[in-house]
Formats: C-alpha cells, sequence, structure tokens
C-alpha cells in the first residue's frame, strides 16, 4: 500500500465504449468513473477528500496532494455488460499480486471503514431520499438492501456462503461481513480464492467501491439542495 510520503498513486484504468473507470490499486473503494479516461482521474482526484476521510477511519493517511499524483500503471478494456453499465468488472493483473497478511489487514480496515460510513449514513438518513433529474429512484432502504444483497452475491467470489442476510437482521449482516474480512486479510499468492472466484485485490476493491459509491449516493440525496 502507498506510504503517505511516496508520491505517485498507481491507478488501474477499465475502459469500456460509453464509461471508463479509474481505480487507485492500493486504496480499495477510491475509484470512479467518467466519459473518457481524462474525466474518469479527474473525478478520481475530486473524491479524494472523500477517500481520504475512510481511510482515516482506517487509521490510514492518504496525503493531501494525492490527487495531484495519479500514475496510470494499467489499462484494460471493459465491457458493455460491466463497465457500460456502470460497474468496475475487470479484474486488472495488478489484482494478482501476492498479498501478505499485514496488507490484508491494511486493505480490509479500509473495508471495514467503508461499512462503517455506509451503516452511520443510512442510520440518520430519511427513508424517502432525493430524486435525481438523471434518475435513480431508489430510497434509503431499498439501497440498503441492494448493497447487502449484492454482497452475498460477491461472498461466493471468496468462498463464502451466507445464506440470505437481510438488513433486518443485523447479526446475519454482522456475520457475513466478518466472514469477508477473514477471507480477504488473509495471506494469499494472488490467486482466486476458489475456482471461477475472485482473487483477494479484486474483491476488496470491487465491494469496497460498492459499498461507498452508495454510501455516498445515500448521503448526497439526503442532503438539501443547493
Amino acid at each position: 500500500m502507498n506510504d503517505p510520503g511516496q508520491s505517485r498513486v498507481g491507478v488501474f484504468i477499465e475502459a469500456g465504449r460509453k464509461q471508463v473507470f479509474a481505480c487507485a490499486v492500493d486504496w480499495p473503494g477510491w475509484c470512479r468513473s467518467g466519459r473518457t479516461e481524462d474525466l474518469a482521474l479527474a473525478a478520481l482526484a475530486e473524491y479524494l477528500p472523500r477517500y481520504a476521510s475512510v481511510a482515516a477511519r482506517a487509521g490510514l493517511i492518504l496525503a493531501p496532494d494525492a490527487g495531484s499524483s495519479l500514475t496510470v500503471i494499467e489499462r484494460r478494456a471493459g465491457t458493455a455488460g460491466y463497465t457500460d453499465f456502470g460497474v468496475p468488472g475487470e479484474i486488472a493483473d495488478s489484482d494478482h499480486r501476492a498479498l501478505t497478511g499485514a496488507e490484508g489487514r491494511k486493505l480490509t480496515a479500509i473495508l471495514d471503514a467503508a461499512w462503517d460510513l455506509l451503516d452511520q449514513v443510512a442510520a440518520t438518513a430519511p427513508a424517502q431520499l432525493r430524486r435525481e433529474p438523471e434518475g435513480g429512484s431508489r430510497d434509503r432502504d431499498q439501497i440498503v438492501e441492494h448493497v447487502i444483497s449484492a454482497e452475498a452475491m460477491f461472498a461466493r467470489k471468496l468462498g463464502v456462503h451466507p445464506g440470505k442476510p437481510s438488513p433486518g437482521d443485523p447479526a446475519s449482516v454482522a456475520a457475513m461481513r466478518t466472514a469477508i474480512a477473514a477471507v480477504l486479510s488473509r495471506p494469499s499468492d494472488g490467486s482466486p480464492v476458489e475456482p471461477q472466484g475472485w482473487p483477494p485485490r479484486y474483491g476488496v476493491r470491487r465491494i469496497a467501491w460498492h459499498v461507498l459509491d452508495h454510501a455516498w449516493e445515500i448521503g448526497d440525496k439526503s442532503a438539501p439542495q443547493a
């Protein structure tokens, strides 16, 4: 993981025909999209303050100038079914890097912080969220249920089979997340956790992105219209 003193933040670019994702490879969840690579990188830099607060929850420091030191280290073509649909679905070469126990604990600390943020935002948001002109009609509870249902599917890619956790059963959600974090924090040679599954670095990157994307969505749609 990048130290605060390092000048470079490695970025993976996933480029579809209609949408491009820029994801910081060592900072799971710091991943934004745009119509072009330049716009995706600009969006990533714009979200630095928001993401830095998540990193701080995890006890990590992201340099204030990190947005100006984004360096593309890998590019991969995206797909219509994932990238253009709005999902960073490509597994990068960097996702196959070996993972030490210490690195795994740092990555899962960020994921835990993302979960904490989502829970906090959902607890204080109104049940009905503001509608946006570009669409998006789900309210708070629908978004939270969507995130938890998606995590149950993601968990299976990591060899975890949590059943059907429900927002109405916090213990089942906590058990699922604990099991996911246990897998992601283990040392790994970078291989998928199970056949047809995900390598740990991609798993934590994908899950943290999804959690933060919706946490920020709930927060933005809870705020008064400017």
